[in-house]
């Protein structure tokens, strides 16, 4: 089991896009108030002491849309210049990142992961969900932004749905041939709208995997990075490919992670709320630090048998919240 490290922070859980995996069409959801968000001194609060003190050194900042945040670039540059900060990287739809990829990069921000399900803008558009104009150029500009401030590792995230997107999978992975990209692939997962799920299905990994190296071979590769992926590599590519295998490969076993959401729910899985710990709450009814500290290491411990084969063998409740509201 790998040390427990790395922790996800949604610093928003509204999204300017409604793309079709993650909520269903017409879905009323209830979002937090922005009173009931952590603060910036909250966050920071945390993180000192609490989140570091018991091993956390690498840090993600999700939404949501984490760029919809009024306070982003603040609360990077909080992060990035604590000591014990080992790794800080974010992951974004691009949407708004050509006017912020600067103000970002120079508030001390090195990686970032952008979601790109589609090449094509009308397949890109009807994913996303929203009328009018494709917002295709607009996440592509915020790519080209990133790669110009000089962002890197710059990974780009593909869910793939069966008949939706998945015809363009050597088109995306060419992405890395003549550029220092990182494609990576993601199985679609029974998260946020099952319905799609159920139409849909997934495709394993070594599906996609297959397909890619019938096309130019494929070998092993290394990429920096914190999460799940397996990696390749297109033989004399400048950029890899990863493989984000849930479904086919379940990789509870090497989880490093846990979560804490907008309005200060600390949970130990993706896909199981077990034990989980309100801490906005407890921060404001002046609970002492240690005292939270001592709760969220008793989670830390007992994260590794809080997982999503406990949820797959019926041991554990559902989640109670979309993809964009957990933060992903």
């Amino acid at each position: 089991m790998n040390a427990i490290d790395y922790l996800r922070i949604s610093l928003i859980d509204r999204c300017n896009f409604q793309c079709q995996y993650c909520m269903p069409e017409g879905a009323d959801l209830t979002y937090a108030l922005q009173q009931d968000w952590l603060t910036r001194a909250e966050l920071r609060t945390l993180l000192q002491h609490v989140f570091m003190p018991v091993g956390f050194t690498r840090f993600r900042l999700t939404g949501g849309e984490p760029l919809l945040r009024p306070d982003v670039v603040e609360i990077v540059d909080d992060i990035a210049h604590l000591p014990q900060t080992q790794d800080l990287a974010m992951t974004t739809n691009a949407f708004l990142l050509a006017q912020k990829a600067e103000a970002l990069w120079q508030a001390g921000l090195r990686r970032i992961n952008i979601s790109l399900d589609s090449l094509d803008p009308d397949t890109f558009q009807s994913i996303i969900g929203g009328r009018g104009k494709s917002r295709w150029h607009d996440v592509w500009a915020g790519i080209q932004a990133a790669h110009r401030v000089g962002f890197a590792p710059l990974k780009l995230n593909v869910v793939v749905i069966p008949g939706v997107n998945d015809g363009e999978v050597l088109d995306l992975a060419a992405l890395t041939l003549e550029r220092e990209w990182h494609v990576r692939f993601i199985e679609f997962m029974p998260i946020g709208n099952s319905d799609l799920f159920q139409h849909r299905g997934w495709i394993p990994s070594e599906e996609l995997r297959q397909r890619i190296c019938d096309r130019w071979g494929l070998a092993e590769g290394t990429v920096r990075g914190n999460g799940p992926a397996d990696v390749f590599q297109i033989p004399g590519a400048q950029g890899t490919l990863g493989f984000i295998s849930q479904m086919s490969e379940c990789f509870c076993d090497r989880c490093n992670r846990m979560r804490l959401s907008a309005d200060g729910w600390l949970r130990p899985c993706l896909l199981n709320e077990t034990g989980q710990i309100n801490l906005r709450e407890q921060l404001r009814n002046g609970v002492p630090l240690a005292e939270i500290r001592a709760q969220v290491a008793e989670l830390v411990d007992a994260k590794p048998e809080i997982n999503f084969k406990m949820r797959e063998s019926g041991t554990t409740g559902a989640y109670s919240r979309t993809m964009s509201q957990i933060g992903g």
